[in-house]
């Protein structure tokens, strides 16, 4: 599909960038519009798309209330369908397209209506849907898959796409192994307000913690957008009853909040806006999913521990995290205790926690411009 002529390349003469994203919780919009903020920020044009609103018959919606519903109440029924459709492994098993296929004439009518030079998914559906597309000539502009999940799993892969970004130089690997597509390593991408050492709304959680907790480590609980977790309030007992004060981040579920509310000694929050300022406030995270939470807790200086992990991508990503060196995995409640013990004093343990997480993000190129290279390279003539 030829570009609409006189169609713009972003203002000055900049780039175009689409980065398509999926309401799938909160991670993957929150990584889509820390893109764009980057992109608008050096001058380019950029817009962020919902994978799910581009499917037909209300099918996106449909998935949206089937993943929620599962996590939440059928934990067991995710993790069969993560077993047949997404974990790494040899052998033919199901594959996303078909599905990613119904968004493709959508998607091509509005990659030519925003002129974009690139198109950058943040969703494995998405790198399905442009991988179908670029494959078979449909989409004319390079498509740069950006694999936010620490635990690269089989959807995220399609040889039709033109770059693959990935978090660690295991995963790259992978994808050129597998698929042939050219891959490279980049950081996690991630708001600056987590890495800043002097993030204003710090202090005024401090207060607020030495108020609910006098002398007790606040130490964070991760339950996701949704409020998901496995016998969080057992957790939440066995903190608080062994001198922690548990923050618990519950999300959009009120029901969660109101019964952790009732605990004593229990800080239990909705939909947080402060992000920056309460992780920095804090001791410790407790994380069962390796999403968007831990990773801006590593750009804190905060150490992760994983602990009863959601199913599926959860549970690997968790493990994978551990395995790179920047957390650590508590299997039961001793070893969360002892866990927390080491993190949360002052000493050489933390530092170096610390310091691992934080090494992702100096170590690695910057995904912005890694897209951007690509989009360079096409629009010169040339495949990425």
């Amino acid at each position: 599909m030829p570009r609409r002529p006189g169609a713009p390349h972003g203002p000055r003469g900049g780039r175009s960038l689409l980065v398509i994203s999926a309401s799938m919780g909160a991670g993957h919009d929150t990584v889509a519009a820390e893109l764009v903020r980057r992109a608008r920020e050096q001058g380019d044009a950029a817009e962020v798309v919902d994978v799910l609103a581009l499917l037909p018959y209300g099918l996106g919606a449909v998935l949206r209330c089937f993943y929620r519903g599962s996590v939440r109440h059928f934990p067991w029924a995710y993790a069969a369908l993560y077993r047949l459709f997404l974990r790494p492994g040899e052998g033919r098993r199901p594959s996303g397209t078909p599905l990613a296929r119904l968004a493709g004439s959508r998607m091509c009518e509005l990659a030519e209506r925003t002129g974009a030079d690139v198109v950058v998914p943040v969703f494995h559906l998405g790198a399905q849907l442009t991988g179908h597309l670029r494959e078979r000539g449909l989409l004319t502009v390079p498509g740069v898959v950006l694999v936010i999940d620490f635990e690269l799993h089989r959807q995220w892969l399609h040889p039709g796409n033109d770059h693959c970004l990935c978090l660690t130089e295991e995963a790259a690997r992978e994808v050129r192994r597998s698929t042939g597509t050219p891959a490279s390593t980049c950081g996690p991408v991630v708001a600056p307000e987590f890495s800043t050492d002097d993030v204003p709304g710090a202090a005024g959680w401090r207060e607020t913690f030495d108020r609910l907790g006098p002398g007790r480590p606040a130490v964070v609980l991760s339950a996701g957008a949704w409020g998901v977790g496995s016998h969080l309030d057992t957790t939440v007992r066995l903190l608080a009853d062994h001198g922690y004060l548990p923050v618990v981040l519950c999300g959009d579920n009120r029901r969660l909040r109101r019964t952790l509310s009732g605990t004593p000694g229990v800080l239990a929050l909705g939909w947080v806006t402060d992000m920056p300022g309460l992780l920095h406030a804090a001791r410790a995270l407790i994380d069962n999913a390796a999403g968007q939470t831990a990773v801006q807790a590593l750009a804190a200086g905060l150490p992760v521990v994983g602990h009863r992990p959601i199913p599926g991508h959860g549970a690997d990503g968790v493990r994978r995290m551990a395995a790179l060196g920047v957390s650590e995995v508590a299997e039961d409640a001793e070893a969360l205790l002892e866990a927390l013990r080491r993190l949360t004093a002052a000493g050489p343990e933390r530092r170096l926690r610390i310091a691992a997480g934080r090494a992702l993000f100096t170590g690695n190129a910057d995904a912005l411009t890694l897209v951007t290279e690509v989009a360079d390279l096409a629009r010169a003539g040339l495949r990425g």
